[in-house]
């Protein structure tokens, strides 16, 4: 991410933080209708990402283009585009985020990181499901459907929003990812950070409230927990925050120590 993005990042969250969670919903789907929008026209993205463009020429697309729009996403989409991105990708990621971050400011925490997590653990442990939903070949229109069929009654209305817009316009990233970072955003949004546990067999509650301590010291802040059991680490644990990976299986070490055999 490049300095101009970070800075144009911090300036919408802050835009974002005055409007004060109210109809966080609305202006967070309004915003995914944007992105969608932005992300099918190289035109408008060329427009609105360009920083030779004069920011009131830029407010004037924006009115002229999402004048449907209510007024609170309006001014957030505003402040967005008037900012410097370092790549149209990053402006369509920045969108996409304001939006994620609005949807969740609309809910009580720990809710939709649940709801994410279990529905990218569910779609990358059936290959069938991963296709329908993250291939190119499908319709959008057809992606959503299936979506709203398997979430609607069954998830909260602010992760059926989200997972909608990841698998309506994924933009060249795996479905596990993208609920992934979606849930990294929606945790740090209620000022929390999500730890990705994985180890071989399941840990007592015990076990993982002094993992949570212990992890929560060490990054300054509270975290909440995902665990995955997979058989294959054999042993250990492997601990994923953010970017940050602590590698503590029994695997990792057995590769590792093949390596130094092979050396």
């Amino acid at each position: 991410m490049g300095s101009a993005t970070r800075e144009a990042l911090a300036s919408a969250r802050e835009a974002l933080t005055a409007l004060g969670g109210k109809d966080g919903l609305a202006v967070g789907e309004q915003l995914f209708e944007v992105v969608r929008v932005i992300g099918d026209s190289s035109q408008l993205r060329s427009a609105l990402a360009d920083p030779s463009v004069a920011a009131a020429d830029k407010l004037a697309v924006v009115n002229k283009v999402f004048a449907t729009i209510g007024a609170p996403a309006r001014t957030l989409l505003a402040e967005i585009v008037a900012s410097r991105w370092s790549t149209q990708d990053d402006l369509l990621e920045g969108i996409e985020e304001i939006g994620i971050r609005a949807v969740a400011s609309s809910a009580k925490p720990g809710g939709i990181e649940d709801e994410l997590f279990t529905f990218g653990t569910a779609v990358g442990s059936n290959a069938e499901l991963e296709l329908a939903v993250g291939s190119k070949l499908g319709s959008t229109q057809s992606k959503s459907a299936l979506v709203n069929a398997l979430l609607k009654h069954k998830a909260s209305p602010q992760a059926l929003a989200i997972v909608d817009q990841l698998v309506q316009q994924p933009r060249g990233r795996r479905i596990g990812e993208l609920m992934r970072h979606a849930a990294s955003i929606v945790a740090d949004q209620a000022g929390l950070a999500i730890a990705t546990i994985i180890t071989a067999a399941p840990l007592t509650a015990a076990q993982l409230d002094r993992l949570r301590a212990g992890l929560a010291k060490s990054y300054g802040r509270d975290l909440k927990l995902n665990e995955v059991i997979d058989p294959s680490i054999i042993g250990g644990i492997r601990v994923q925050i953010g970017d940050d990976v602590i590698d503590g299986s029994v695997s990792t070490k057995i590769t590792e120590l093949r390596l130094q055999l092979a050396s």
